[in-house]
């Protein structure tokens, strides 16, 4: 016994931020981002808060599969920054959505949403839950350097949410790490304490763009070929893969590896920017509602991020098609 997916809901800010908007406080332009990244738009936090968006994405996958707040027996949230450093930002959900249950945070970067199943996969095992929310969600705005056009463009805020119920639609899941703090790091920034000596570093992204982009295109083309063959699948058996959404070229360039039709691929990254790990559920989410998905289709899925983390996994989708916009 396993899971299955039964509902998922998404949140982003309302504000929209173009290429053209976004030349005006950087040396880029629209044509420059299009071709290297894929991405037109991205959302950006003004009046919302994560906790904000996170308590909606909760809200609107619990409405999705039917399930009450008050049924949920654990709540998983994957962020890199809460609103606080403690209490976890699932405690906060759980207290916004009347809950009862467990609530942690775990943070693998951009791999998140797929740690958190594998979690998640271990208390249905153990027969622990019936139902878990997953809510992954990160506020990537006010931790980018807006000077730095080689990351600043890549990255947007937002993430979704997914409700799991008892099943057996997990049919693959595998997790990678290599540690690694040179190519892809947010510091802790200012240090309160009047007794520490290191220097201190300003709490923004830093990434060698190069190094991660080879290590990108290697763990998704690695990890989806990985899943589906511990799934006693072969790649032609995939319906729709689910990528993490961080770069289009990524994304092609992993598809022309698996030898995989790129209509395959469900991409969202024009509309959103990289939103770590609100990535993959967000696409799931959006493939969902909009009738992509067909019930009883493989989906296989796969993210990457700093760590250096990668999750990969292949599940069954056991909904009904689309059922609302």
């Amino acid at each position: 016994m396993s899971f299955t997916i039964l509902g998922t809901g998404k949140a982003v800010p309302e504000y929209v931020m173009t290429n053209d908007e976004l030349s005006t406080l950087v040396e880029t332009n629209d044509e420059w981002i299009r071709t290297r990244t894929g991405i037109a738009e991205r959302r950006i936090c003004k009046n919302e808060t994560i906790t904000e968006l996170t308590v909606k994405a909760a809200n609107a996958a619990l409405e999705n599969a039917g399930i009450a707040a008050e049924q949920l027996d654990l709540i998983i949230c994957s962020t890199m920054r809460g609103e606080n450093i403690t209490p976890s930002q699932a405690c906060i959900i759980q207290k916004e959505i009347g809950a009862s249950c467990p609530a942690f945070d775990v943070n693998a970067a951009c791999s998140g949403f797929i740690y958190a199943l594998d979690v998640a996969d271990g208390y249905f095992v153990r027969k622990k839950v019936k139902h878990v929310l997953i809510v992954s969600m990160d506020n990537l705005s006010n931790i980018i350097d807006w000077k730095d056009r080689s990351t600043c463009v890549l990255f947007g805020d937002g993430g979704a949410a997914a409700v799991l119920g008892e099943g057996d639609d997990l049919l693959s899941i595998n997790l990678t790490a290599v540690g690694n703090d040179e190519v892809l790091r947010i510091p802790h920034g200012t240090n309160s304490s009047p007794f520490y000596e290191h220097e201190e570093q300003r709490a923004v992204l830093h990434m060698a763009g190069n190094e991660v982009y080879k290590f990108a295109v290697h763990a998704m083309s690695t990890g989806i070929k990985k899943a589906v063959a511990d799934a006693g699948l072969e790649l032609s058996d995939v319906d729709c893969v689910i990528p993490h959404q961080a770069n289009i070229r990524i994304i092609n360039t992993a598809a022309k590896n698996l030898d995989i039709d790129k209509e395959k691929f469900f991409c969202n990254v024009q509309h959103y920017g990289n939103t770590s790990s609100g990535s993959v559920p967000l696409a799931l989410d959006e493939a969902s509602r909009s009738g992509v998905l067909k019930k009883g289709d493989i989906i296989a899925m796969c993210a990457f991020g700093a760590g250096l983390t990668t999750g990969s996994c292949v599940i069954r989708w056991n909904k009904d098609g689309k059922t609302e916009s």
